[in-house]
């Protein structure tokens, strides 16, 4: 049997024949080379650490131009083989155009920060992985199992008294709110919240007050005037999903955890790390200085998926026991395949690829909603981990009608906020955003027109 040999491709002379180092060069400057034929059917391509050393950008940058080529059809990674340019690659012109693709802003969900599927692992081997467990269908209920508390808890940022399982991190959210603050109750909020969780709080019957913040975080005085009040549970977003410009630090963690110890009354922390593997690296965490009086929820949907319906409580045993109970009386637990599903999803090696992307293009395109707001002069800012932007408007109203009548729907600043803020505020959701700078930027001019009144409608 005769040895194949494969072309392997030179990465200065790949990078000769490419214009630009950007993800997007990079992208399109080997398709054309594939389209001409300049790169044969089977060459082997650099690695990707390799090619980003040469051209001097991040493995960022090539990793998402080989996302780019692989979603075309044009190369093939195989697992000792290197990356292939594919047997059947499609001509340039054959390939969809973006604008061709895109379905029009009314159909884009800028409100909800939904994750964008295609960005997400494929579920079929976590579970068929999860059908071995030798547990599965036993009588009784495993509020964690095993295999997934073995995945976790080495990166939890804490050690956790007790541990369990809810839906998904929303239903995972308000289970340990209703555990830490009884109706009737008031509670701190780390505000912007995720949109509807302030009308719940009323369908629990609690009472919010909203926490000033600074670049740091959360103040201090605010928290400590929040429980002079009366607040029994203070909830926390350490990893600020929906902040408009800060990112919390260690130290203001520290001073708001010693806020509490000293307080004369217990009072409870929920952190609601609702990005979770998307995080550049795990928030911050009272539960270093209080372990007792900490419940962190950690969700999993927007990484892996919201079929999984799996996030994790961990913690005071006290509020995890009281999370238990507040769920069906005690009764409902997660289904022993989702868990060790999800267990598979966070030790697979490529599912992180999946993970690892998913964040760059999340923050690629946030970057760039930015770059455009501010080129067509509107005032737009967003936290380092947030899924959202914000840009400040004269009247919310007025400018959620004006987008409205153009089918665009996003979300409004108001219903994030325990108090009407100073400013107007709109919130875009980046998570659903194209890959496609041209486009963005006329969402942005769309937007601006709404702002400045060149969209409204007026009658003789």
């Amino acid at each position: 049997m005769s040895d194949i040999r494969i072309a392997a491709v030179d990465a200065d002379w790949l990078l000769a024949r490419i214009s630009g180092r950007g993800a997007t060069d990079v992208r399109d400057g080997v398709a054309q080379l594939i389209d001409s034929g300049e790169l044969s059917v089977g060459s082997q391509l650099p690695t990707i650490r390799e090619l980003a050393r040469v051209a001097g950008v991040s493995v960022g940058t090539i990793a998402d131009a080989w996302v780019g080529l692989r979603e075309l059809g044009l190369i093939e990674t195989r697992r000792r083989g290197g990356t292939l340019v594919a047997a059947r690659a499609a001509s340039v012109d054959e390939r969809p155009r973006s604008d061709a693709a895109f379905p029009g802003w009314s159909r884009i969900d800028l409100v909800q920060t939904n994750a964008d599927v295609t960005l997400q692992p494929e579920l079929g081997a976590a579970l068929l992985s999860s059908l071995d467990a030798r547990d599965l269908n036993a009588s009784g209920r495993d509020y964690m199992t095993d295999r997934l508390r073995a995945v976790v808890e080495p990166g939890w940022p804490f050690e956790a008294e007790a541990w369990t399982t809810a839906g998904g991190g929303t239903e995972a959210l308000l289970l340990a709110t209703a555990a830490a603050a009884p109706p009737g109750s008031i509670v701190a909020i780390d505000e912007p919240v995720v949109p509807g969780y302030l009308e719940t709080l009323k369908d629990l019957g609690v009472t919010p007050i909203g926490l000033s913040s600074d670049e740091s975080g959360p103040t201090v005085e605010s928290l400590r005037d929040a429980l002079a009040r009366g607040a029994v549970a203070f909830v926390f977003q350490p990893g600020g999903p929906f902040a408009l410009d800060r990112s919390v630090s260690e130290e203001r963690v520290r001073e708001l955890a010693a806020a509490i110890r000293e307080h004369p009354t217990p009072v409870w922390v929920i952190e609601d790390d609702s990005i979770g593997p998307l995080a550049v690296q795990t928030p911050p965490s009272m539960g270093a200085v209080i372990p007792q009086q900490v419940l962190r929820v950690r969700s999993f949907c927007k990484a892996y998926g919201i079929d999984i319906r799996t996030s994790v409580l961990g913690g005071s045993r006290e509020l995890v026991n009281r999370s238990i109970a507040e769920r069906s009386h005690g009764v409902g637990s997660n289904s022993r395949i989702l868990q060790n599903a999800l267990a598979h999803l966070i030790d697979s090696p490529a599912a992180k690829v999946n993970v690892d992307n998913a964040r760059m293009r999340y923050a690629t395109r946030r970057s760039i909603l930015l770059e455009e707001l501010d080129r067509v002069g509107l005032s737009a800012q967003s936290g380092p981990e947030s899924l959202v932007v914000w840009i400040e408007v004269e009247n919310e109203t007025d400018v959620l009608v004006a987008l409205a009548s153009r089918g665009i729907s996003v979300g409004s600043g108001r219903k994030t906020f325990v108090s009407r803020p100073e400013r107007g505020l709109l919130r875009i959701s980046v998570t659903q955003l194209p890959d496609d700078r041209a486009l963005i930027a006329e969402l942005a001019g769309i937007v601006a027109g709404a702002v400045q009144g060149s969209l409204r409608e007026y009658f003789d």
